[in-house]
């Protein structure tokens, strides 16, 4: 992206904030924009885009959503989220599958199981993997995560309905309901075959146990295909991508997408309208998706150039 950018005569510059779950990044980002020096885009997800807008610090894209089509490129549930009172504040990139489960099949049949489709398959071929020394679930103990493993056993004993009436519409029903004190006994159990130092560990390093073969599994969203792709792996053969236990046929999802902040200069105003139209554009969504393990968000892609997780 920041060469596409550069070929088009802008200077990028990069405001990188490390952390997984982002927060460290919102924090700085909070800092900046009250101070009266917000970047010209900066990465917000789903709900915040509104907040951030509600506090007058988005610009509209409706300029180029329009010239480029994205009412007819991007699904409503997408576009709505990038939208403020009807106009575009952010442009998406992506779209991630939260519920997966990636699997080194080496492992699996080293000890003679098979890919576990249900919550208790899973703990079936757990309990067989840590008989054989094997770490059943690779897994890293930070709050996103831990809630990232919640989601999935959460959408596999409730069914998307009451997942959405529990964490969506905050049904207080569904939430206080014998059904989710299950979800919660369910967690506990998938939980205890992660090993002792999971603590504060990240994610792409659970990821790498996988990889090693330290681990058999690890339910993570599909930028952890990531880093398969890095190491060189082939999906389908050296390691595997399947639905979290319980969720086949199930999506949980979430978008990378970059909120545009309200700008001065005539300058810095063409250089983010140019940025938001780049991301859409059919070459970048190829070629970041590829390496990121997400899918284009365009809906008019083609995908034959894409692996085997990414066209499941």
């Amino acid at each position: 992206l920041k060469k596409m950018m550069e070929e088009q005569g802008h200077t990028w510059k990069d405001f990188a904030v490390a952390g997984g779950g982002g927060e460290a990044a919102m924090t700085v980002l909070k800092t900046r924009a009250v101070s009266g020096n917000p970047p010209a885009a900066a990465q917000i997800k789903g709900l915040d885009i509104r907040e951030w807008a509600e506090l007058g610090f988005l610009t509209s894209l409706d300029g180029v959503a329009e010239a480029e089509n994205w009412d007819q490129l991007i699904p409503p549930m997408i576009s709505d989220v990038m939208k403020y009172e009807g106009e575009y504040v952010a442009v998406p990139v992506n779209v991630h599958r939260v519920n997966w489960l990636w699997v080194n099949p080496e492992v699996m049949k080293d000890v003679g199981v098979e890919v576990p489709t249900t919550l208790d398959e899973f703990f079936e071929v757990a309990d067989k993997l840590k008989a054989e020394g094997y770490i059943p679930l690779a897994h890293g103990g930070q709050p996103w995560q831990d809630a990232t493993v919640f989601d999935a056993v959460a959408l596999a004993e409730l069914g998307p309905d009451d997942y959405r009436k529990a964490f969506v519409e905050h049904d207080m029903d569904v939430i206080n309901s014998a059904k989710m004190e299950e979800v919660f006994a369910q967690f506990a159990k998938v939980m205890s075959y992660v090993d002792d130092d999971a603590a504060g560990r990240d994610w792409n390093t659970a990821t790498g146990m996988v990889i090693r073969g330290e681990a058999a599994m690890q339910i993570m969203g599909d930028w952890a295909k990531g880093e398969f792709t890095a190491a060189g792996l082939t999906p389908g053969e050296d390691y595997l991508c399947a639905p979290a236990p319980g969720t086949a046929g199930q999506f949980t999802f979430n978008v990378d997408s970059f909120a545009m902040f309200t700008l001065s200069e005539e300058e810095d105003i063409k250089a983010q309208k140019d940025l938001a139209r780049t991301i859409l554009e059919p070459e970048f969504q190829t070629l970041f998706n590829q390496n990121k393990g997400s899918i284009p968000v365009r809906t008019d892609m083609d995908m034959s150039d894409f692996d085997t997780c990414a066209q499941a």
